[in-house]
């Protein structure tokens, strides 16, 4: 029981994360024009012009976030999902075998996007 109420915990946790990543991506993206973030934006203009994107993939800030939103993004998805799939009450073996399975899943899908967020980082900086 105590480690459930740890895991769903984190599951909050991992939810109000992607609330204020999404949020400051909203920001950055789509809402230029409203909140002029400059610093984040270097070269002026609008968003997804190649300089900004290129001053962006410059930065640390954003492979390091974009990390952050994944692993928060897929251990909210992922145990949102167990549980769903918990409640078809699969027998115990099944329910190991599912766990197993997404927790693997999640680890590769993080490796993988992580190493994704830092070689367009060493990609950006070599340009």
């Amino acid at each position: 029981m105590i480690r459930d109420a740890k895991l769903w915990t984190w599951h909050v946790l991992a939810g109000l994360v992607i609330f204020v990543f999404l949020g400051l991506h909203m920001l950055i993206m789509h809402l230029d024009d409203v909140v002029n973030i400059a610093s984040l934006n270097p070269a002026g203009g609008h968003p997804i012009d190649w300089a900004n994107v290129v001053a962006r993939g410059k930065m640390i800030f954003f492979p390091v976030t974009y990390t952050v939103l994944l692993g928060a993004a897929l251990f909210h998805g992922l145990y949102g999902l167990k549980n769903i799939l918990f409640e078809l009450n699969l027998g115990d073996g099944v329910k190991r075998a599912t766990t197993v399975v997404l927790a693997l899943l999640g680890l590769g899908l993080f490796v993988y996007g992580t190493w994704a967020a830092f070689a367009s980082l060493a990609l950006a900086r070599s340009l």
